[in-house]
């Protein structure tokens, strides 16, 4: 059976994720979501950094790529707001977690009507 990848950190995510969408609802947009979910890491006292730069990460990475949060220096948070996760925006979080040498990425879409965080696994992870 594999192994869950941060199992608390990500669940404690996940509910302050959907928090911010029974709060806010479907309809606003990524920076009315990425300032609620702000907020409440403020409140949680989790540390994480916003529009993380990947280039401060990894100077390899293409400049100009930011991942909306980077929480606890370990998991990987990229906000959506739209009608439906696309195969770029996974490919996206799994160059993030490369570029980053991490392990767990969680892609949220607000959007929907029932919430979803999609987990992306970087098996490239030594």
């Amino acid at each position: 059976m594999p192994k869950i990848i941060f199992p608390e950190l990500s669940y404690r995510i996940t509910g302050i994720c959907f928090k911010v969408h029974k709060e806010l609802g479907r309809f606003c947009s990524e920076m009315q979501y990425a300032d609620k979910l702000e907020k409440i890491l403020l409140q949680e006292k989790m540390l994480y950094v916003r529009e993380c730069d990947m280039r401060k990460i990894e100077m390899t990475a293409a400049r100009g790529n930011r991942v909306d949060f980077l929480i606890e220096d370990s998991i990987l948070l990229d906000v959506k707001a739209k009608k439906f996760i696309t195969k770029e925006d996974y490919i996206q979080m799994l160059r993030y977690l490369k570029w980053g040498k991490k392990k767990l990425g969680v892609i949220v879409n607000f959007r929907h009507t029932y919430l979803k965080p999609k987990r992306v696994i970087n098996n490239e992870f030594e």
